[in-house]
């Protein structure tokens, strides 16, 4: 580590959190210690943790207190994680209608996101101080396990507006003192790869951070025009967000000549689990139980594969308990070789997000049109599926609140990212089916890029 790199973690970013009231610093020395406990250990902190969150729902948020009260479901009878079984199951359906009394009486300063769900049904949830700084603790945990740190050079590819509209002046000077450069992943033009190319280059860094994707993609064309990538001293390429594949694991580890560490989360559900140098997918087991359950609802085994069910323990502002992902996965009962403790996650099935492709040829993240429609209010679902380069297909489930005049702003914005004169035909339908496979894709292109 050098030394602005360990002044930067030491000192700069824990002050910033200080500033921002986050515990984020606190947090993550009592992961680095927690990651090796023994696994009874954990659980009782675990179990601890829950009849606190459980109980803060209960005399806190409205909606706890009434499901707790209809179902007689008293939290100070709980006496281990599988007593969350008594609970129903927290959906998508259920926050967008108790939005408002799912927030904790006592919360202050949430802060408002959304997401596109699975096939993109839209939904806005809240996150308060505890969470953000649970979050960010486990990700600094987990990037430290690959012998990098905050104030190392770091490339962020990503596609979020909450990112990407709050670039003002201070961001700005917070970012170039972290050694941050954050590149936009919405268009993946040949022009705008190149110059990804070139910054990435410049600024030599020791971690990429980003949807899989998108760095396959600039890993193809920096491949193509035989740009060398692989003599630049990454250490390590941090993907999340999208399942990885096989063979952009396999192209990114080879033209950047570094390992491929991923990551699975999300805003909703929080940071789940993450890649070690031994290969081992580790659950943030002090913040985060997992079920994996079946078609049924039923909790299923180890090794069994299943939805994903969090309950995150540091929500206690707007609490997710036993919130439905949509992913598939399974839990591994078996060791890591790398020592730590926290338990494992396997044959993750995530949702992955499809490139577009304009008229011209312009090659953009699928997020570029997701964004057109995800928050619109009234849209229940939809699904963008783009048939070929003349025409896209926007399909869309809503309900009442729904203004019509929204059809006409859809089909502009789609336009104005894939050419004018491509037909955009948006339309009213019942139902979204799932594909074959019974997951559910919210971009769906027919477009080789």
């Amino acid at each position: 580590m050098t030394l602005r790199t360990r002044l930067i973690s030491d000192l700069i970013f824990p002050i910033q959190e200080r500033l921002k009231q986050h515990t984020t610093l606190r947090v993550r020395r009592e992961m680095e210690a927690s990651q090796y406990w023994p696994l009874e250990r954990l659980e009782a902190l675990r179990v601890e943790r829950l009849r606190g969150l459980l109980a803060h729902a209960a005399q806190h948020v409205p909606y706890y207190r009434t499901l707790f009260d209809r179902l007689g479901f008293k939290p100070d009878s709980v006496t281990g994680i599988s007593d969350l079984q008594r609970l129903s199951f927290l959906t998508k359906v259920e926050i967008r209608a108790h939005t408002e009394a799912m927030k904790s009486d006592t919360a202050q300063g949430l802060a408002r996101f959304n997401t596109g769900g699975s096939s993109g049904e839209p939904l806005v949830f809240f996150i308060g101080k505890e969470r953000v700084s649970h979050d960010v603790a486990a990700k600094w945990r987990a990037t430290r396990w690959w012998g990098v740190d905050i104030g190392d050079p770091e490339i962020v590819l990503w596609g979020s507006p909450i990112e990407l509209t709050s670039q003002d002046r201070v961001r700005h000077w917070r970012d170039a003192l972290m050694r941050t450069r954050l590149l936009p992943a919405f268009e993946m033009s040949a022009e705008r790869v190149a110059g990804f190319i070139d910054e990435i280059r410049r600024t030599r860094p020791a971690m990429l951070f980003g949807y899989p994707s998108a760095f396959a993609h600039i890993a193809r064309h920096a491949e193509a025009h035989r740009i060398r990538m692989d003599n630049l001293g990454i250490r390590v390429a941090f993907v999340t967000s999208e399942r990885l594949y096989d063979h952009q694991r396999e192209l990114i580890e080879r033209i950047f000549n570094c390992p491929v560490a991923n990551g699975y989360g999300g805003r909703d559900a929080g940071f789940i689990a993450h890649q070690c140098p031994s290969g081992g997918m580790h659950l943030t087991h002090e913040d985060v139980i997992v079920e994996i359950v079946d078609a049924q609802g039923r909790v299923l085994p180890h090794g069994e594969s299943g939805e994903i069910v969090v309950t995150h323990l540091a929500t206690r502002d707007f609490p997710f308990i036993r919130y439905r992902t949509g992913d598939i996965a399974a839990l591994d009962d078996q060791p890591c070789a790398c020592g730590r403790t926290l338990p494992l996650l396997k044959e993750l099935q995530g949702r992955s997000t499809d490139f577009l492709v304009a008229h011209d040829g312009t090659v953009m993240h699928g997020l570029s049109l997701i964004y057109i429609v995800r928050d619109l209010a009234g849209v229940k679902q939809f699904k963008i599926v783009q048939e070929s380069l003349e025409r896209t297909d926007i399909l869309l489930v809503t309900d009442e609140r729904f203004d019509q005049a929204n059809l006409v702003q859809i089909e502009r914005g789609a336009k104005a990212r894939l050419g004018q004169t491509v037909t955009v035909n948006v339309q009213l339908v019942n139902e979204i089916a799932p594909e074959r496979s019974g997951k559910y894709r919210y971009v769906v292109s027919k477009v080789a890029t």
